[in-house]
């Protein structure tokens, strides 16, 4: 593997004619948003595309252009990239690591030239060419920077794709990774022909009531630790059955706890599967919670990370994660 540029990237795109984009499991707005953008964007350069994820694109983000194209069926992409021949080149994108292409890493890994293109702090790169940022606010952002230099005019639908992808992972243009250059993207995507009132309507007002039951049952299980400097709620399987509701729905629920004021750190423990945690973790300012996931082999960034044990308990987790938050407040204080 070797560190690449954005140049580099350009010139493997001229290079190639077939190509293959991916992204993370669980996917969120910025993961599908820079998928799909991109995916336009080689379309209208004439290119071959083929957009592989292994689950369906969760509901919330079906109605961004490109969404019902995307394929979970692995023969299809094995016969797609048995016509591509010497032109085929694979694209990750907002990967933080090969793990996380979820359960045909192995095998997406085997094709060549593979391409990572991400914003994670913490992505060591896992692919021949790996243009790692960490400066910018998203993937999307990195998207729409190398979208500037194709020979090719950004389209409404790719500049819709990319919208969503940058304002989800900025907090709507709130958390400490929006800067000049993320706001200059977006002026530029809104001349493109983005509605902003539209986008906004259809990612935040258009939750099932399944959704708004569940959120009630999650919230209730509001925990407050540290002097209510740490928040933490939880999602169980249950509690998904007695909604009618699935993973899909638990979406920026973390944003709540967060949003206390005296709260600088919040936990979402879920129960992804029996016996399988899946832990968001948020915070404001200085605490550093990709430095917690990273003890568990986790990952993201300064102020939004992630990880998953298995054969753990919500408590004995959250038990764990305490005391090493905890920690980060104090040595803001030395």
């Amino acid at each position: 593997m070797a560190r690449a540029t954005e140049k580099d990237i350009v010139s493997v795109i001229g290079e190639k004619s077939q190509f293959v984009l991916l992204t993370h499991y669980n996917p969120d707005g910025d993961a599908l948003g820079s998928m799909l953008a991109l995916g336009h964007v080689l379309t209208e350069m004439g290119k071959g595309v083929f957009c592989f994820h292994e689950e369906p694109v969760p509901a919330i983000y079906r109605f961004l252009p490109g969404a019902g194209k995307v394929n979970s069926e692995i023969s299809a992409l094995r016969n797609f990239t048995a016509g591509a021949g010497k032109e085929l080149c694979f694209i990750a994108l907002d990967c933080g690591d090969a793990a996380r292409l979820g359960k045909f890493s192995a095998e997406l890994l085997s094709y060549h030239p593979f391409v990572v293109i991400d914003h994670h702090q913490n992505n060591e790169g896992f692919g021949d060419l790996d243009w790692i940022s960490s400066h910018h606010s998203s993937t999307g952002e990195m998207v729409f920077d190398l979208a500037e230099t194709l020979p090719v005019a950004l389209s409404k639908k790719a500049a819709e794709c990319l919208f969503v992808a940058i304002s989800t992972d900025t907090g709507s243009f709130q958390y400490a990774c929006t800067g000049r250059s993320t706001f200059l993207a977006a002026a530029k995507l809104v001349a493109c022909g983005v509605d902003i009132a539209e986008i906004s309507n259809k990612l935040y007002n258009n939750y099932t009531l399944g959704r708004v039951r569940l959120f009630q049952e999650v919230l209730s299980t509001l925990e407050m630790y540290e002097k209510d400097r740490i928040a933490v709620i939880r999602v169980t399987q249950k509690m998904l059955e007695r909604t009618f509701t699935t993973l899909e729905d638990i979406e920026h629920f973390i944003n709540y706890p967060r949003s206390i004021f005296t709260v600088q750190a919040a936990v979402f423990l879920k129960e992804v599967e029996p016996g399988v945690i899946s832990v968001s973790l948020r915070a404001k300012g200085c605490c550093d919670v990709s430095a917690v996931a990273a003890q568990f082999g986790g990952g993201g960034h300064k102020n939004a990370s992630g990880l998953r044990l298995s054969g753990i308990s919500m408590d004995a987790l959250r038990d764990r994660l305490l005391p090493l938050l905890a920690a980060k407040f104090e040595s803001q204080l030395a």
